[in-house]
């Protein structure tokens, strides 16, 4: 098999590792070795093929200082494994590994996955640069595909001055499991509690609901920087379960009893927005309706019915949502809906095949 570069600078934060393996699950011709600066205890599978760049060495700091500052030595760190192309993750990753491809005349692609588009703080020139600003101009011309999780990061990469004849959508998959059996109870929310989350929106919502007389069960799995402002803004909901970071088996068996996901996203104030939940794929997968806003990089046509979308930022038209899935017998044909359309646009196998296909396709 051929060698393509999987670049990650940190292998692999434990929030990435479902997703990001996925993308190469259904690899038949491609072998996908994984190099970065960082070891961030990385599954068996993974680890086995991997290179951090300097490990083991006495001047190991010293050559990844200079691998990633300067690029020197990048061609030179990975030519033994004659890989054929390289595949960055997140954009700050293709700048880093713009300098292996180069090096060795390797055809590059890049995804950018939500943040690493829509962050102003990426584009706007400072002093002193940072590496992705110094290498951007660099990575437009060299770069021969930017591959975008959603229609949302490939619009925001155009206003980034992205030519679009390189932008194409390839939405990450998820794994096709067993349809959730419930007994159906409770509202789920899951990821980062961070601004563009929009947690204060869904708490916001939750009080609309319990003034209506209506107080489902509320999880809300994750952590982050906001917790401890979320858990007061929650005070006297007491329906809402705090449940901390979950396991993927854990938010499995939240999702088995979900009567629906809520993803009430917001652009934060630093232009900040999600490009395409990876929780929302696993939801609509499990056969559970997802209630989203405009900014969580779901559209109707994607929901196909297995859902609702609802204006950012607006907590009446989320509780409003949220009550219409909550009645009676709505959920059923929502869920069944949702696991339709995730199995027809966002299997695993299929878009990591599609995945491989384009990559071959530049050598």
């Amino acid at each position: 098999m051929k060698t393509c570069l999987v670049y990650r600078d940190r292998i692999l934060p434990a929030s990435e590792k479902a997703f990001m393996r996925r993308q190469y699950m259904a690899f038949n011709s491609l072998l996908p070795y994984w190099v970065g600066c960082h070891r961030d205890n990385p599954p068996a599978d993974i680890a086995s093929a991997m290179r951090i760049v300097g490990e083991g060495r006495m001047l190991g700091p010293l050559q990844r200082l200079a691998f990633r500052q300067m690029g020197w030595g990048a061609g030179r760190a990975v030519a033994d494994l004659s890989p054929v192309v390289v595949h960055a993750q997140f954009g700050r990753g293709g700048a880093l590994a713009l300098p292996i491809a180069k090096q060795l005349g390797l055809p590059l692609a890049v995804t950018f996955h939500g943040g690493d588009a829509f962050k102003d703080r990426h584009y706007q020139r400072v002093f002193p640069a940072p590496i992705f600003q110094r290498r951007w101009r660099a990575l437009l011309d060299y770069c021969a595909v930017f591959l975008c999780v959603s229609d949302g990061v490939r619009a925001k990469l155009i206003e980034r001055g992205v030519p679009a004849s390189k932008l194409e959508v390839l939405a990450i998959g998820t794994e096709d499991v067993a349809q959730a059996r419930g007994p159906f109870d409770r509202l789920v929310f899951a990821g980062r509690f961070v601004e563009k989350k929009g947690l204060p929106v869904l708490l916001d919502a939750l009080r609309i609901l319990a003034a209506q007389g209506m107080t489902p069960p509320v999880v809300l799995a994750g952590d982050g920087p906001m917790r401890a402002s979320m858990e007061q803004q929650a005070q006297g909901l007491d329906h809402v379960c705090f449940a901390g970071w979950l396991s993927p088996a854990q938010l499995r068996q939240q999702l088995e009893h979900a009567v629906a996901l809520v993803v009430p996203s917001v652009r934060a104030a630093n232009g900040d927005h999600e490009g395409l939940p990876s929780v929302a794929a696993e939801a609509m997968m499990c056969g559970v309706p997802v209630v989203a806003s405009t900014e969580a990089g779901l559209d109707a046509a994607m929901l196909d019915g297995g859902g609702m979308v609802v204006p950012a930022g607006d907590a009446q038209a989320l509780a409003s949502a949220l009550a219409h899935v909550l009645s009676p017998g709505v959920r059923t044909g929502m869920g069944q809906a949702a696991r339709q359309s995730a199995r027809v646009q966002l299997r695993a196998s299929v878009q990591s095949a599609r995945l491989e296909q384009r990559l071959l396709s530049l050598l």
